[in-house]
């Protein structure tokens, strides 16, 4: 097992005569199947979680460095979608103050972000997840030429989910292919301190879909922050962290074999238990939506009628995220088109499946 991991600190080695440098990256979202609620510490998990990277649904971020004549705070400028975001550019601006022990360059240039999705903003796709991971992969990048070291692969990425996930836990998974596992456990090589591939998965659930059925795009009654935050008192939270450990073995094992039934057995499962520990939570919330449940019972009508290998999960959101093999792509479409469309808001439906991880644009 992968203990925690302090990256080296190549502050002392830094070459900062570069004057200006440009850098972008796309990084996608991706969906949680054992969910991740509940942290401690400076943003480690409380369980382990495993996701789906996306492949449609991602962020795309572009950052020009500049070199300060004189060092001092990190000042930023930021553009969302070619537009100021006062409260987008807060919350970056708290994060990369809060990272310059890690990345000390930060004091020494001026940041200019630049950054759009290729999926509607508050549409229950985790843009956090795929925002803080590319522009870690900015960041980690820009490190990686100060330091005029070579570096493997391996360790950038695994720099970079480090850096993501000290800006939002769930961003540590967006950077890999496939899928991820986030937080130690005896069950794979992993850490807490960042994410790593999983690759380990039978043929079934290669390229796996993801059909997003937007319930509702509103602003959530309470954040995920504030909802992690609710497990530190929470009455059921130890026996939901053996659950997720439980539920993490099983998970594996059906992924490995190929056991699609067992996969939905254990995926729906987290979702459910998910939603159910902010029902019990104090001060509890409910963020599923009559539509949420409507959705659910006729996806569980729909594959017990025909057998078709589908299932749904669902993050902290009302929004409904539906699962299947490649295979059964036209029926499940179908099923979505006539059944699950009606439900959703304004009948959005976006249609995803997984993807091959973060990218290097061209500037």
């Amino acid at each position: 097992m992968v203990q925690n991991t302090i990256f080296t600190n190549k502050s002392s080695n830094y070459k900062t005569d570069i004057a200006t440098y440009k850098v972008g990256y796309s990084s996608p979202s991706n969906i949680a199947l054992v969910k991740y609620w509940g942290k401690f510490g400076r943003q480690f998990p409380k369980n382990p979680s495993l996701s789906i990277t996306l492949d449609n649904a991602h962020t795309k971020t572009l950052v020009n460095f500049s070199k300060k004549e004189v060092t001092g705070d990190v000042s930023l400028s930021f553009l969302f979608e070619g537009e100021k975001k006062k409260s987008f550019e807060d919350k970056m601006l708290k994060f990369l103050s809060s990272i310059t022990n890690e990345l000390p360059f930060l004091l020494e240039y001026d940041l200019k972000v630049e950054s759009s999705n290729t999926f509607p903003h508050s549409s229950g796709i985790a843009s956090s997840a795929s925002s803080m991971s590319a522009l870690a992969m900015c960041l980690c990048d820009f490190e990686r030429v100060l330091s005029k070291e070579e570096v493997s692969e391996k360790y950038f990425f695994e720099k970079a989910s480090y850096i993501a996930r000290l800006g939002s836990g769930s961003a540590s998974r967006s950077l890999f292919e496939s899928m991820a596992v986030w937080g130690k456990t005896d069950l794979v090589e992993s850490s807490d301190d960042y994410a790593v591939e999983f690759r380990d998965f039978s043929d079934v659930f290669n390229g796996i879909c993801d059909s997003v059925a937007i319930i509702s795009a509103g602003e959530k009654a309470v954040s995920s922050r504030a909802g992690h935050a609710l497990m530190d008192t929470h009455p059921f939270a130890e026996t939901r962290f053996k659950s997720a450990n439980s539920n993490m073995e099983t998970l594996l094992d059906s992924l490995k074999s190929g056991d699609f039934d067992k996969f939905t057995e254990v995926v729906e499962i987290e979702a459910l238990e998910l939603h159910g520990l902010m029902m019990n939570s104090r001060p509890s919330f409910i963020l599923m939506e009559p539509n949420t449940l409507e959705a659910i019972k006729r996806i569980r009508e729909f594959r017990n009628k025909t057998g078709t290998k589908v299932c749904f999960t669902l993050d902290a959101g009302p929004n409904v995220h539906i699962l299947y093999p490649n295979s059964e792509k036209s029926a499940v479409k179908k099923f979505i088109e006539d059944e699950i469309k009606p439900l959703a808001q304004n009948g959005l439906i976006i249609h995803d499946q997984m993807g091959s991880g973060a990218k290097r644009l061209e500037c």
